[in-house]
């Protein structure tokens, strides 16, 4: 079992930025698939970035693509999200998870362990 505990999120202007983490427990994550989704009030969740194991590579959903940074620290057991630029429509829950698997995928249904969520409001 891995246990994931995100943190780091809170309220800003438009422009500003945020840096998420997500800290696991149980496992080490170096084996894992690690990803990034949000959720906005009234709509499904969705992809917003991932990296391999070793931070090798990396993939981000368009709409953030430019702004937003995923990167990993395996000693500290942690992935982070670097959000810059921010902007009212990035407002939600913001979700890390974990998949056990080399391949790289955007569907949450394919990921085994999450989060209980950190809210991100950006205000115009």
């Amino acid at each position: 079992q891995v246990q994931l505990v995100e943190s780091g999120g809170g309220l800003v202007q438009a422009g500003g930025s945020l840096r998420l983490s997500c800290a696991a427990s149980g496992r080490t994550l170096s084996s894992y698939f690690m990803g990034w989704f949000r959720q906005a009030p009234g709509k499904e969740r969705e992809f917003v970035a991932a990296i391999t194991w070793n931070g090798g590579s990396t993939y981000y959903a368009d709409s953030v693509k430019g702004r937003f940074t995923i990167s990993r620290d395996n000693a500290k057991n942690t992935v982070y999200l670097q959000m810059n630029s921010l902007k009212p429509e990035d407002t939600a829950v913001y979700y890390c998870a974990a998949r056990y698997s080399s391949y790289y995928t955007a569907v949450p249904h394919d990921y085994d362990y999450w989060g209980q969520g950190t809210q991100v409001t950006v205000s115009s």
